[in-house]
């Protein structure tokens, strides 16, 4: 037989008659819990805040005045002109010698030994001497081997004036990477900084130090990401160019589409964008009129690539033509004379004449007979991209 299930009919305790009360009663008692976790929430952060910072502990109140007083130096440093500069470091370095004579309580957060302490590491420079060659730390550095900020501004402008007198590159390198480390261990980063990898990178691109030129970019990219002006819109054209040299694509794409539209709008950069045109577009007319009126020392950095260039428009002429006047191919990739483009023509295997005892001016090259030894060299040489000093 079926179990008879019986139900209990019976309203609960405290029910007050209806289901709508019921309801109302639960969203009161539940509004009161809130209010009461609330309540101690507060009160314990109350706590808490006064435990962490007792009124009565003169030693710790005093640590943090000093360190409140040496940030707020550090800031009216980086804004303030040079002229105060020596008396701000000063200043900074009897900070930071009375805060190392104050004793450490392990509830400071500068007692975490996994965090370090830049303000400790900072030192002035005291070294009165204009040039000194550059030596790489193995050890902390000390004053008495470092200048000063003016001693600094003063080296700069023997070094400028050194190189207008055609000085040795590689002892102006030497100075102007000591200079940078000076600048580096005593944590000045200004207009002056930004001045001085400035001038280096563009030594540097004059002599083909690309080690030491993309070195300086990458500071100078971090330098200008710090709000500090410079050149940007100069070295902005110079950085696209590198990575048309570099072939790198992802890089440049991502690169070019956060330029802002008043770099966009810059001379330099305007020309760069247009190289770059030129290259996605295979347009080699266009490129080599480019290369040929590069504005600053973009051409310079084309310099690099232009030789890539030049055998692939050739490797294209070679398949359109029949025969090409030297003369013709002299202009159109922008040679500077018909003995350049015949040495081009064979150190890429591709000097291959119709008339190859006629003079310059009436030589005529035999595309049909250098395009696959040209091809080949192309694929050896070209096809790997190699940078010094990539970053």
């Amino acid at each position: 037989m079926p179990i008879e299930r019986k139900h209990n009919l019976l309203p609960k305790p405290g029910y007050t008659g209806s289901p709508l009360n019921n309801l109302k009663r639960k969203h009161n008692e539940n509004i009161a819990n809130v209010a009461s976790k609330k309540t101690k929430k507060t009160a314990i952060g109350k706590n808490v805040g006064y435990n962490a910072l007792d009124p009565t502990d003169e030693a710790a109140l005093h640590r943090r005045a000093a360190r409140f007083q040496r940030e707020h130096e550090i800031e009216r440093q980086k804004t303030g002109s040079p002229s105060n500069y020596a008396q701000t470091r000063r200043q900074l370095a009897h900070l930071s010698l009375s805060r190392a004579n104050t004793p450490s309580f392990g509830d400071e957060p500068e007692a975490d030994p996994n965090v370090p302490n830049w303000d400790r590491h900072t030192i002035v420079g005291t070294s009165q001497e204009i040039f000194k060659d550059y030596l790489r730390l193995t050890s902390e550095p000390k004053p008495e081997q470092i200048r000063p900020y003016p001693v600094l501004q003063r080296t700069l402008e023997e070094l400028k004036k050194r190189w207008r007198e055609k000085a040795n590159y590689n002892w102006i390198c030497s100075q102007f990477k000591s200079l940078r480390q000076d600048l580096t261990v005593q944590r000045i980063k200004n207009e002056f900084t930004v001045n001085v990898y400035e001038i280096h990178a563009r030594m540097a691109l004059e002599t083909g130090d690309m080690v030491e030129y993309n070195q300086c970019q990458a500071m100078l990219r971090n330098l200008y990401d710090l709000g500090i002006r410079g050149k940007m819109a100069e070295f902005t054209a110079y950085r696209i160019l590198m990575l048309l040299h570099g072939r790198n694509r992802s890089d440049l794409n991502l690169y070019v589409g956060q330029l802002t539209p008043e770099l966009k709008s810059n001379a330099s950069v305007k020309h760069a964008l247009a190289v770059q045109r030129a290259l996605s577009m295979g347009n080699y007319h266009s490129l080599f009129d480019l290369y040929l009126n590069a504005p600053n020392m973009g051409a310079y950095i084309m310099d690099h690539f232009i030789d890539r260039e030049r055998c692939r428009a050739l490797i294209v002429m070679s398949k359109a033509y029949r025969a090409l006047p030297l003369r013709f191919i002299q202009n159109e990739l922008a040679f500077d004379s018909a003995a350049e483009t015949r040495k081009f023509l064979a150190d890429h295997n591709a000097a291959f004449f119709t008339n190859p005892n006629a003079p310059d001016a009436q030589l005529t090259l035999d595309c049909k007979q250098m395009t696959t030894p040209l091809t080949q060299v192309f694929e050896e040489k070209y096809r790997k991209v190699q940078i010094k000093g990539a970053v």
